[in-house]
């Protein structure tokens, strides 16, 4: 691995084995894993690139930020007719669907201190749902996540996302896909997190009256149950929704959120302006998150993220949807919170998330000049690889509480 310099000290990225059986003292990151390319085994064109699957054009773009991708092999790249940097050369992409590429994206993990990915389970793409086309590249991305993992000795969990799924048709494609995954060996990998014995699952989704996730409670306690049965397919299921939980109206709602093992908001997009308007994530209810959490036995599992943008996805302005990143402080001040606050469990959201701009894994500040993107304002590709490293040892008491990011570009 490559040391970097701190000040004037040398420091090794933290490349322990680390173990799986608690999900207690973890930082993990959210892992799309959901990008794809004309040349790859799945043949689906450019999915997640454009909204048209045979071209990438500044009108069908659906992402914002262009990844770095100066250290992948050629066998990775996907060239992207038409598309150029500033100095000329031309452009290219990457596909999930390759082992190389998840592995090297395992690699960052380990590199820069992260200790494992969610590997985000779109329901939407399962059998029974209306994207099951996408299934069998599903399934070869998960064999390489749990291939990288062993090779990295990181640790994985599986991350349900429920959004765009009919309501009626969740609960059966969860269920049945976990009961598969379990029969199969899958969860009994030995780089799987687990906590209290069980594996660990996490299903996102949980927004009352949100258009994009109509997730019911009902169905979720019908989840909460499942996963509570003792036998074969019993998890430590991790609920994942709105950062007003502890303040919904609906008693069934109420109650569903004091069921979960563990229970992890989801603050993107939450933010506030000061008085000299600048962007700060909000935090000040997490100390109530966390007492709420407690007092049903549940471990609180807060998100952190560096900024956020999606123009190109939602057909925006530039800079319509744009949460600055400060150059790193935005996602700093939330670590540095947490670390007051003696947090050391966490979810970075996200690693590879160039859709909606919260990717935190190389990406390049010199990007195509075809179109609008968003870079890292100047920092090296790797700074928030970096940050976040940095962010995980003020968590583990090995580097000292500091309100200023500790570490030049």
């Amino acid at each position: 691995m490559t040391p970097f310099v701190v000040g004037l000290v040398t420091l090794a990225a933290r490349a322990d084995a680390i173990d799986p059986d608690s999900l207690r003292g973890k930082v993990m990151t959210g892992y799309q894993g959901w990008f794809r390319c004309p040349s790859d085994a799945a043949g689906m064109g450019w999915m997640h690139w454009s909204r048209d699957s045979s071209r990438v054009a500044p009108e069908t773009l659906t992402f914002e930020m262009w990844p770095d991708v100066s250290d992948y092999s050629p066998d990775e790249l996907c060239a992207v007719p038409g598309f150029t940097h500033p100095d000329g050369n031309p452009a290219s992409l990457f596909s999930s669907d390759n082992a190389a590429t998840v592995l090297r994206h395992f690699e960052w993990m380990r590199d820069y201190g992260l200790e494992g990915a969610w590997l985000q389970r779109f329901v939407v793409g399962l059998p029974g749902g209306p994207a099951d086309a996408w299934y069998d590249s599903t399934l070869r991305v998960m064999s390489h996540v749990r291939a990288a993992a062993s090779a990295t000795d990181r640790v994985w969990a599986l991350s349900y996302d429920t959004a765009a799924m009919p309501p009626e048709g969740i609960y059966d494609a969860v269920v049945a896909d976990w009961k598969r995954l379990v029969d199969s060996g899958v969860i009994a990998d030995p780089r799987y997190v687990h906590e209290g014995g069980r594996p660990v699952v996490q299903v996102w989704g949980f927004y009352p009256g949100n258009e994009h996730n109509r997730i019911t409670a009902a169905t979720g306690h019908q989840l909460v149950d499942f996963f509570s049965a003792p036998g074969p397919y019993q998890a430590f299921l991790v609920g994942g929704g709105t950062w007003t939980w502890r303040t919904e109206t609906d008693s069934e709602w109420q109650r569903l959120y004091r069921r979960f093992g563990a229970y992890s908001p989801w603050n993107i997009g939450n933010y506030s302006l000061d008085e000299q308007g600048v962007s700060h994530a909000s935090t000040h209810y997490w100390e109530d998150d966390r007492r709420e959490c407690e007092a049903h036995g549940m471990l609180w599992l807060p998100t952190v993220y560096p900024g956020f943008s999606w123009d190109n996805l939602t057909r925006q302005p530039p800079g319509s949807s744009l949460i600055p990143r400060r150059s790193g402080a935005f996602l700093w001040e939330q670590f540095h919170r947490l670390a007051q606050m003696g947090v050391d469990s966490v979810y970075v959201a996200m690693f590879d998330e160039v859709d909606e701009g919260t990717a935190i894994f190389k990406v390049t500040s010199s990007p195509p000049t075809q179109a609008h993107f968003v870079g890292y304002e100047g920092l090296p590709s790797d700074g928030y690889l970096r940050l976040t490293g940095e962010g995980i040892r003020m968590l583990r008491g090995e580097r000292a509480l500091s309100a200023d990011i500790p570490i030049s570009p």
